[in-house]
């Protein structure tokens, strides 16, 4: 469960970062993506255990709702599902297509 929650939160991270302030990119970044305690974080930042916590929390509901409304995470793993099994048809006409299709989404 916690797995995949971090799973969501790097998810969340990797498609609305730009969206976030500096303090509260820093702090999801060291605590999701380099797994440091709230209290390694609070030193990194210089301010409290429990502010960290708050932001941390804050901040993931913060990129939630910005998920609920714009639907961007869940619409790339439905497109990356069904790149996948246009790929599995083994058809050079779909493969060139779904080709195309993965160069827009990774500009």
């Amino acid at each position: 469960k916690m797995l995949d929650k971090t799973e969501y939160m790097n998810d969340l991270l990797d498609w609305y970062q730009n969206l976030l302030t500096e303090k509260q990119l820093q702090c999801m970044s060291l605590y999701y993506y380099e797994d440091l305690s709230l209290a390694e974080i609070a030193e990194e930042v210089n301010t409290s255990r429990s502010a960290v916590f708050d932001l941390l929390k804050r901040t993931a509901h913060i990129l939630d709702e910005y998920e609920k409304k714009l639907h961007l995470v869940e619409n790339y793993k439905k497109r990356s599902k069904i790149y996948a099994e246009l790929s599995a048809l083994h058809n050079q006409e779909v493969d060139k297509l779904v080709g195309e299709l993965e160069k827009i989404d990774t500009e």
